[in-house]
């Protein structure tokens, strides 16, 4: 299991430098003023192709936009889990490690969001509302994909029934599925905020369960080794 996790975690590692040398690679490459009031888009080319290719789609933005509460909603339910352990052992070291590791991951996600949001690299390609707004990553995307595979992986710890976990994995993989597609397609995104918002979340996601593994069998570890 050690060896797993410090996979996890290397492979975690690996996709944020990845994701670091893409947002990198966005402000270098291809770089035009084609956004919105003549803003910079780096990959302009590739961008313009796609945007093109996909046109606008305002409904499936508005579908999308609304069943992102959905992961907030997981966010809330692994809250109130970890708030009823507090209550019932009244020791914050004694709720479960890997619910206490998934609030820092939540925080971590929110932290990016809200750097991106202050910090912004490009635009939309249209205006929202008639503002403009920051457009890497892809927030959405970003939520979705930091949040539903998490769902999945306590439900697999947690849940013994094989049925129930395989209709979980089964409608997560399909809602990550649609909403990765859906946002892609609304034209309410370029490609690269797509993209990055994926090498972010699965950079994000890995080093949890990688944690959430180290810490586990450094707990065994110690109970093994535990001489009374």
């Amino acid at each position: 299991m050690e060896k797993n996790g410090r996979k996890l975690l290397l492979a975690g590692l690996g996709t944020m430098a990845a994701f670091v040398i893409w947002t990198m690679l966005i402000q270098t490459v291809d770089v035009q003023s084609v956004g919105q009031n003549g803003t910079n888009i780096g990959f302009a080319v590739l961008n313009q192709w796609f945007h093109r290719l996909t046109g606008v789609h305002m409904t499936i933005y508005t579908v999308t936009d609304w069943l992102g509460l959905v992961p907030i909603a997981v966010c809330m339910g692994f809250g109130v889990i970890g708030l009823v352990q507090l209550v019932r052992r009244k020791n914050l070291f004694k709720v479960d490690s890997d619910i206490m590791l998934l609030g820092i991951y939540y925080i971590l996600v929110i932290a990016g969001y809200l750097i991106f949001e202050m910090i912004p690299i490009n635009y939309r390609p249209i205006p929202i509302e008639g503002r403009m707004e920051a457009s890497y990553p892809s927030s959405t995307t970003l939520l979705v994909v930091s949040v539903m595979p998490t769902l999945a992986f306590q439900v697999r710890r947690r849940v013994q029934k094989c049925g129930v976990r395989n209709t979980v994995y089964l409608c997560t993989a399909a809602f990550t599925l649609f909403m990765v597609v859906g946002r892609t397609i609304s034209g309410v995104h370029w490609l690269t905020d797509i993209i990055g918002a994926l090498l972010l979340s699965a950079g994000l996601y890995l080093l949890y369960h990688g944690t959430v593994r180290l810490t586990e069998e450094h707990k065994w570890n110690s109970a093994k080794n535990y001489k009374p």
